[in-house]
């Protein structure tokens, strides 16, 4: 540290140190170490299986780790009670995957679920504050409507609203342009980084949709068999000619996989339909 900087400016916003977790005999997360800094924006990609879910989980506290620690703006949240962990979440939104709207409220009821369950606002200041979610994610004047009159772009961005309602810190985003069509992924990708920018929020995605990962992470990080394999800038990441990264952001299978598949699908067809 340099005279006069303070110990505060060197804190990331998300820290994990050499995080470790079985389940029974089965390593999922083998020794995990990285940074993610105040407004940056992370892309977590990595074949299905890799531990990318099971990080996420842990590091909002869901799961705990059997070793290591997870920090969030320099706060060890391992070994935390259950109303410690409550404090720290408020730091956090989360845009699931499948938006998980409840269908039976509308929309301006979807964005402020969070609101009314923690927070003493007056409904004045309640729909204030859904107004400005659903400007953000431009849907203004939608807070009548019901999730079935949505589109699944129009749900992913009343999910988003959801979680930035409330001022987060920090943004999780679990697979967010899974099951729309490239056009609509663009702007949601779109969507995803201006929120970005205009609230200066910490974004951790995970997809698997190389091009979200590319336009969105200014540092990648690619998980294989429970480890970090790679953790770079996107051209880096992108560019590598290592074959494991390669064979992933390619979209190739393994040979010895394939050959596998072949060899186990006669007698799977034939129990199937004998």
């Amino acid at each position: 540290m340099t005279k006069g900087e303070s110990s505060a400016t060197l804190l990331a916003m998300i820290e994990v140190r050499n995080l470790r977790k079985n389940f029974k005999s089965q390593t999922v997360l083998d020794g995990l170490d990285f940074r993610i800094e105040n407004g940056e924006s992370v892309a977590i990609i990595g074949r299905s299986g890799g531990g990318k879910s099971v990080l996420l989980k842990h590091l909002i506290g869901l799961l705990q780790p059997d070793s290591g620690e997870v920090l969030i703006d320099g706060e060890n949240i391992v070994g935390m009670n259950e109303r410690q962990l409550l404090r720290v979440r408020r730091k956090f939104g989360m845009l699931f995957q499948g938006s998980a709207l409840f269908d039976s409220m509308t929309v301006a009821e979807n964005v402020a679920f969070g609101l009314r369950r923690h927070d003493h606002l007056t409904e004045a200041e309640i729909e204030k504050k859904v107004c400005f979610a659903l400007e953000v994610v431009d849907l203004p004047g939608t807070q009548d409507k019901e999730p079935a009159e949505l589109s699944g772009g129009m749900r992913k961005r009343v999910g988003l609203a959801r979680a930035i309602v409330y001022e987060p810190q920090i943004i999780l985003y679990d697979e967010p342009t899974t099951g729309l069509d490239p056009i609509v992924s663009d702007s949601i990708d779109e969507l995803m980084m201006a929120v970005r920018d205009r609230l200066n929020v910490t974004s951790v995605v995970v997809t698997h949709d190389m091009r979200s990962a590319r336009r969105l992470g200014q540092h990648v990080i690619m998980l294989h068999r429970g480890r970090i394999h790679a953790n770079g800038p996107p051209d880096e990441i992108f560019n590598s000619t290592e074959p494991i990264i390669r064979q992933f952001v390619d979209g190739v299978a393994d040979s010895k996989e394939s050959l596998t598949m072949q060899a186990d699908f006669p007698t799977a067809f034939t129990r199937r339909v004998g």
